[in-house]
Parts: C-alpha cells; sequence; structure tokens
C-alpha cells in the first residue's frame, strides 16, 4: 500500500492509471460487460462498486477539460429504461473531486462497444446495476 493512495486502487490499476496519456479513455465497467470481446487490456476489480473506484481513481485523474463530456454512460437501449439512481450515485462521487460536472455524456450501446475497443484499459468491476459502465476520459495533468 502507498499512502495518499486508496487501498480499492490495486498496483495494476495504478500503472494503467499513469501510463494513460492525455484524451486517453478507461471503461470502468459492470460484472455484466463483455469486456474481453472488445479490449485487450482488461483488469479486474470483482467485488467493487463503480461510486467506490471513481472515489477512489478522481483524486488521481485529471478529467479532459477540453471535451463536452469527460464522463460517459451507455444510454439506455430504445424501449429500456434507465434507473436514474445509478446516474445520480455515481456524479455524487465524481462531484466530491470535480464538482464541475454537472451531467455525463451518453453513448448508444453500439457506439459505447465501439468506443470500449479503442478505450485504453478497461476496468471490470462488480458493479451490477444496469447500465453501470461508464467512460473516463484523462486530461493534461496540471503542473503544481
Amino acid at each position: 500500500m502507498l499512502k495518499g493512495i486508496s487501498p480499492l486502487i490495486s498496483p495494476e490499476l495504478l500503472k494503467i492509471l499513469a501510463s494513460m496519456g492525455h484524451g486517453d479513455e478507461i471503461v470502468l465497467s459492470d460484472a455484466h460487460f463483455p469486456a474481453e470481446s472488445f479490449n485487450d487490456r482488461v483488469i479486474r476489480a470483482d467485488g467493487l462498486r463503480v461510486p467506490e473506484l471513481l472515489r477512489a481513481i478522481l483524486p488521481l485523474f485529471e478529467l479532459d477539460a477540453y471535451v463536452e463530456h469527460p464522463l460517459v454512460m451507455m444510454a439506455a437501449v430504445p424501449g429500456d429504461t434507465l434507473d436514474p439512481a445509478v446516474e445520480e450515485s455515481y456524479l455524487k462521487a465524481v462531484n466530491e473531486t470535480n464538482p464541475q460536472i454537472k451531467a455525463f455524456g451518453h453513448e448508444e450501446r453500439f457506439a459505447f462497444y465501439e468506443r470500449t475497443k479503442k478505450a485504453y484499459a478497461v476496468l471490470v468491476t462488480g458493479e451490477t446495476v444496469k447500465y453501470g459502465n461508464i467512460i473516463l476520459k484523462k486530461g493534461v495533468t496540471p503542473i503544481e
């Protein structure tokens, strides 16, 4: 373990986050997501929920300030509905470090899959809520 880094961040995840460049994306997928079908760089966070991981990752990870939506969720398939509590719980976790984020972007299911193919990595979580997937786009880390 390291001081100042959440114990939810595995060594493998820390390496992925540090290796990503600005504009790279990481998908935090729910437990049902077919990650291995879409990306060769898959890491696991079984048993961990997305809001917990957002709270652990975002203090270490600058979001891209040059895009409208640096956080993107999967949109519901036509005829299906989203549980608004899912997005609310994710936004609450995000706002702890990024209060300027007011809403997420949404991608249609197959467009989300295509974006996953181009993502730097996929982190498979233990999240079991329906449509629990989210993409984080990395920005430029400010020099202090």
